[in-house]
């Protein structure tokens, strides 16, 4: 990790964006390093909630046993296999079998989805979730993500959209909650070249009780990020449209406090 980028975001951070709560950097590695290992939970759990110590300062490292639901073990790279009955509990149900979560209108419509997800394999690697600040040289992050309410996130998806000439800088993938902060930004990151998305997430139902009223994700491919890193002091952040924002965002954070 370049500790001189670190910082030199951390000061940018605070300058345009005061109060608010820095990233997560996310990255897979052959070992934990100082990060806390994550025990197996008992029984069923979100990702997204397992999260909410490396949001608060604690890095986190996750294996396949960590993950306990069966969507968040795919969209991580710790299993390809479908739960059984997945087309059915995805969309409509079935009698006597399962019951639908309803996000798809037919199992036929999933069938279909499926096939546009291609898998990815991060067997035998650690999934690390360590805080911006905490990030030392040992660190190699793949995605950043932010946790933000609205006013902040308009100041990252105009950044997103900076210094590109298409309207599609921020992509918005249907999936799960760890979808969007993990396989979609991590596939973001493999692609060759500088056309690299930034993913607008958080929309999954099943994933909102873990996030505080309001909050939504927008993650980055870590070489989109460290692009927009470099051009935040000379974008519409110095501009008095931001100030008005930046003071929204100031008042946003004494309604709902820094941490929740």
């Amino acid at each position: 990790m370049d500790t001189v980028l670190r910082d030199r975001f951390i000061t940018l951070w605070q300058k345009f964006f005061p109060g608010t709560e820095l990233p997560l950097a996310l990255e897979f590695r052959d070992g934990p390093g100082s990060a806390k290992k994550v025990l197996p939970p008992d029984g069923w759990r979100c990702l997204i909630c397992q999260i909410g110590q490396a949001r608060n300062g604690t890095p986190l490292a996750f294996d396949g046993s960590s993950v306990t639901c069966r969507g968040g073990l795919m969209y991580t790279g710790y299993s390809c296999e479908r739960p059984p009955n997945f087309r059915f509990f995805l969309s409509s149900g079935k009698d006597g079998v399962v019951e639908g979560e309803r996000y798809k209108q037919t199992p036929e419509i999933v069938d279909a989805w499926e096939k546009l997800i291609p898998p990815f394999s991060s067997q035998g690697k650690q999934m690390v979730f360590t805080r911006w600040d905490q990030l030392a040289t040992e660190n190699k992050p793949e995605v950043v993500i932010f946790f933000a309410r609205a006013e902040v996130m308009s100041g990252l998806f105009t950044l997103a959209n900076f210094d590109r000439s298409d309207p599609h800088g921020v992509i918005c993938p249907m999936g799960a909650g760890c979808a969007s902060i993990v396989y979609y930004p991590w596939l973001e990151q493999q692609k060759a070249g500088t056309d690299q998305k930034v993913v607008l997430g958080m929309f999954d139902p099943s994933a909102r009780k873990c996030v505080p009223l309001d909050v939504m994700t927008m993650a980055f491919p870590m070489k989109r990020f460290e692009k927009v890193t470099g051009f935040m002091d000379e974008s519409f952040l110095i501009t008095g449209t931001w100030e008005r924002v930046r003071k929204k965002i100031e008042r946003s954070n004494m309604l709902h406090g820094k941490k929740e």
